[in-house]
């Protein structure tokens, strides 16, 4: 078994070994580059604002964020956002717009393939 740093999180380290097996089963690529977006240092893991999502998503999108979605800013498009971990606050923005959020295990239930599922960073 590989030793692993006690400040790592087993829940994220498993969730990478998930996508790029299911990548490779799938011969989706979207998973294995969420895979290694998850594998960053603790200093270069994404953390990204609603706002950010408002400026680069469009309306019905599917997006994921290989990070964690803070609340700063407002969401005035529906979409569907899939991410690694959520602040209340962005749970709670994304609610009221009529948006929709999920984990990334959930998104890659639904969606195999990853089509049709932009990555933002």
């Amino acid at each position: 078994m590989p030793r692993t740093n006690e400040y790592e999180d087993p829940n994220r380290l498993s969730l990478i070994r998930r996508l790029k097996k299911f990548g490779r089963e799938n011969n989706a690529r979207i998973w294995i580059r969420v895979a290694e977006e998850l594998s960053r240092s603790r200093r270069n893991r994404r953390v990204l604002n609603l706002w950010k999502l408002n400026r680069y998503a469009n309306d019905g999108e599917t997006v994921i964020v290989p990070g964690k979605v803070l609340g700063d800013g407002n969401l005035n498009k529906k979409l569907n956002v899939a991410a690694f971990k959520f602040s209340e606050s962005a749970k709670e923005k994304i609610n009221n717009s009529g948006s929709e959020f999920m984990t990334i295990d959930e998104l890659m239930k639904k969606n195999p393939t990853g089509r049709n599922v932009k990555i933002i960073c």
